[in-house]
């Protein structure tokens, strides 16, 4: 007789016996993650950097604070950034394996299936019988015959001790993590593209200091020529005269290099090849500025500024992974089922098939000190990631700080050099007036046109300070990702699924 198959009683029996086993599947070991208190991470109430009296960026300047400038060069050239930047690019690649890893966690829990079938023709005039090994039955088959075959497997690892559990948290915390990434790599794009803008615009400001200046002493150098074929001055004032203007000239090749540098610079963080925007840039335009930021709370800060939401994410993968860890040293349950059955029609294959389910526990009795030297191992890279998390908060509280004085500081100095180039240029009209008619000698003149032009560049460099100032200070509070569009998929795939929401500190 075939073996007896199981029935719906002797199954019900089966579930009763493991069903206290699997009441313990809402356990789950290892320790629960807390994100560590402000006082712990030693976050002030408030920040110790002046501020400027100017109108204040609300929060939807700060998302978008290149709009502020008022420069739609640089608006587009930040858009641009957005969309072909290849480092936002490979952050979104990262987002995208993250997430990848996280449904694979996920799939872990559920049970795996698996189905086969065949069909076997023998074609002969012979009668012939055999013993079907899944089922026990004698077939015996006559001429052309057909069999069917056909299985079904299913398995599924109860998560008695949460170990499963455990690593969705950690790879759900670490795809959060990795979409923080993505957002301060696009943050750090934004500012980046915006301070190689500004340096080119004073690099055109520059070199249009440097030659006018070098106009001027041109003039200057033809004046002590007359001068001296009327015997009114020496060799030694051509001299200097021409020494000033070979010192001015030598200054331009070095200041158009830091244009190209800085255009090219912004190529490249566009995606493209080096000269690819220089003639978008090429006609001169002054440096553009930003209206002024009251100090925020650093509370704020933190939770905006996406490298600590990153470290922060970090540490909560690596404290759920203790208890990956710890769950391989308890018992589990593994339970598995199978369906197989042959005849010699599709309905003979069901109603000659026979059933098992298999329930096997297994647990660690000796593995010589790994399971816990890995649970020692995990701990001490969840303390890593703590101190890596407090550290990128200081940092961050540290850059807020220093952008808020740095920014006081070059508007304030912004303003004397304003008052020092007046002078400056007030004094060299005086001086050519009365060399003209001998009241001074020439090195007062070489003196007052020496002091212009440093006054004249000293002013150009500090109205730069500023903007650079200002875009330091909205990327240190973290502004900027906001307004960056989602990653394109790149071309090796063809589907993408819905983003889940951004994460946000607990």
């Amino acid at each position: 007789m075939p073996p007896r198959r199981p029935g719906l009683r002797s199954i019900g029996r089966y579930w009763l016996a493991v069903t206290p086993v699997l009441s313990l599947a809402g356990c789950s070991v290892g320790p629960d993650y807390h994100a560590p208190s402000a006082s712990a991470l030693k976050e002030p109430a408030t920040f110790r950097a002046a501020v400027s009296s100017e109108p204040t960026a609300d929060q939807a300047d700060l998302a978008q604070w290149w709009q502020g400038f008022e420069d739609p060069v640089l608006t587009g050239l930040i858009d641009r950034a957005f969309a072909a930047n290849l480092d936002v690019e490979a952050a979104g690649a990262r987002l995208r394996q993250a997430r990848a890893s996280l449904r694979a966690a996920q799939g872990a829990a559920l049970p795996s299936a698996s189905a086969s079938g065949s069909v076997n023709r023998s074609i002969g005039n012979s009668s012939s019988a055999f013993v079907d090994p899944a089922t026990g039955q004698t077939i015996t088959t006559g001429g052309d015959s057909t069999t069917y075959r056909g299985s079904f497997d299913v398995a599924w690892e109860a998560d008695i001790f949460g170990g499963i559990r455990r690593s969705v948290q950690a790879a759900r915390a670490s795809a959060q993590a990795s979409e923080a990434t993505l957002h301060y790599t696009q943050l750090s794009v934004a500012s980046e593209v915006g301070l190689n803008y500004v340096s080119a615009r004073l690099a055109q400001i520059r070199l249009r200091i440097a030659r006018d200046n070098l106009a001027s002493q041109d003039d200057t150098l033809q004046l002590v020529g007359w001068r001296r074929q009327a015997g009114l001055v020496g060799g030694l004032d051509v001299e200097q005269a021409r020494q000033l203007r070979a010192q001015t000239a030598a200054t331009i090749p070095t200041i158009e290099n830091d244009y190209a540098t800085a255009v090219n610079r912004i190529a490249v963080l566009l995606g493209e090849a080096p000269g690819a925007v220089t003639g978008l840039i090429d006609p001169p335009s002054s440096i553009p500025l930003a209206p002024g930021i009251a100090a925020p709370i650093p509370a704020d800060v933190i939770q905006r500024r996406p490298d600590v939401t990153s470290a922060e994410r970090t540490l909560a993968a690596e404290v759920a992974r203790i208890g990956v860890q710890t769950a391989q040293l308890y018992p589990a349950l593994q339970l598995s089922g199978s369906f197989g059955g042959s005849g010699t029609s599709v309905g003979d294959v069901v109603d000659n098939g026979i059933g098992s389910l298999i329930g096997a526990i297994t647990a660690p009795i000796f593995e010589g000190g790994q399971i816990r030297a890995a649970i020692a191992g995990q701990r001490a890279s969840a303390d890593a990631a703590l101190a890596s998390y407090r550290s990128t908060v200081l940092v961050a509280l540290e850059e807020v700080e220093n952008a808020l004085k740095g920014r006081d500081v070059a508007e304030r100095r912004e303003r004397e050099i304003a008052i020092s180039r007046e002078a400056a240029g007030n004094a060299v009209t005086y001086a050519r007036a009365q060399y003209r008619v001998g009241l001074i000698d020439f090195q007062t003149l070489l003196d007052s046109e020496r002091t212009l032009l440093s006054s004249q560049d000293s002013a150009a460099n500090a109205r730069a300070d500023r903007a650079v100032t200002t875009i330091q200070l909205y990327k240190a509070l973290g502004g900027g990702w906001q307004a960056a569009p989602a990653p394109v998929p790149g071309p090796y795939e063809t589907h993408v699924p819905a983003a889940p929401s951004s994460p946000t500190r607990p």
